[in-house]
């Protein structure tokens, strides 16, 4: 696809992610920092931040253990920082470009970031969250936390927010090359049930318009349709609390492929970087309760990271952004108006 714009000739591309923990140290202020946020806790601030501050404590422990199976700390910084320097090189005959990385809940997180952009003194500012599909909780909280930082620093920079690309083309092809490799593998051993695993959220996000559920079952189907599959199912990972979440689990789905007597082949389909719910959660836990129900043929297909046909994803996202100040993929909304969490005007 040839670009609608050029880049100007100074731009700033911010990379969003979530973050992680960079020592056993973090670990407890990094679950302060997401318990804290109003997109994750919707109460007023001083409640949220003595349950943040309650929350943090009680799973501290437990959150340090799972970081413990990763070396003390997590990945997912080297990873967007490599992501970043793929995503720059792909842009660097297109004018003078700065790819930034921003993190939500720990560093460099929006103020550090928004200052060293604010020195770069691009002409532009593009914002693109590593969340394929947008939720009120990822990118929304991301998006109106940078904003609040940039204005902070005083900075007051023209900025177009690319919001979602949940079937953009080449982040479509990125996940079918990817996906065809391990059913292939697993095919040796009967035909292959492909688990597209999603971190979950609760289901009264969903019923109050946020359109995360439907963004990632529209980047499952052209993945299906693409690669003839027809044993597949989206699934929800990582819940955590007593509210009722969007479903069905992976692990229910995991013994169920087990009863089934089937193999797995499970795609993180709304990561992108690997990071403890990738390297612990889907490579540990749910691979011992896979073997531990006799399910001995599971896969797990790696996130994209910096898989070529990704990176083109980034760059055409960037090139292609035209001069609303949010939009999807396509250059406009692309949720259905009964989405009315979409930031993006209908």
């Amino acid at each position: 696809m040839s670009p609608v714009i050029s880049l100007s000739r100074k731009t700033a591309v911010v990379l969003f992610n979530l973050g992680g923990p960079d020592s056993p140290e973090a670990v407890q202020p990094f679950l302060f920092n997401l318990f804290n946020d109003p997109a994750i806790i919707g109460v007023p601030g001083p409640i949220r931040r003595m349950l943040a501050t309650f929350i943090s404590r009680r799973r501290a422990p437990k959150a340090a253990a799972i970081y413990d199976e990763l070396g003390g700390k997590s990945p997912i910084l080297e990873n967007t920082e490599a992501q970043a320097r793929a995503l720059e090189n792909a842009l660097s005959g297109h004018g003078q470009v700065k790819v930034f990385t921003c993190m939500r809940y720990w560093h460099p997180m929006s103020a550090e970031t928004a200052q060293a952009v604010k020195d770069y003194a691009p002409d532009t500012i593009i914002l693109l969250p590593l969340y394929p599909q947008f939720s009120a909780a990822t990118t929304g909280s991301s998006v109106t936390d940078w904003h609040r930082a940039a204005e902070a620093v005083g900075m007051d920079i023209p900025t177009r927010t690319i919001c979602c690309y949940p079937t953009q083309r080449d982040f479509i092809t990125a996940h079918a090359q990817l996906v065809q490799t391990y059913v292939q593998e697993a095919t040796q051993f009967g035909p292959p049930r492909v688990l597209f695993s999603a971190h979950g959220l609760p289901e009264k996000n969903i019923k109050a318009g946020d359109p995360y559920q439907w963004q990632v079952e529209q980047t499952t189907q052209p993945i299906v349709a693409q690669l003839g599959l027809t044993d597949a199912v989206n699934c929800y990972q990582s819940r955590v609390g007593p509210l009722k979440w969007i479903g069905p689990s992976t692990e229910h789905e995991i013994l169920r492929a087990a009863q089934d007597k089937v193999p797995v082949v499970l795609v993180p389909i709304a990561f992108v970087s690997e990071h403890s719910e990738t390297l612990v959660e889907l490579d540990i836990e749910y691979a011992e309760l896979a073997h531990q129900n006799g399910l001995d043929h599971y896969y797990r297909v790696p996130t994209l990271s910096v898989q070529a046909h990704f990176i083109t994803a980034l760059a055409d996202l960037c090139l292609n952004v035209k001069p609303a100040a949010c939009q999807s993929h396509t250059g406009k909304r692309f949720c259905p108006a009964h989405w009315k969490k979409c930031p993006c005007p209908a």
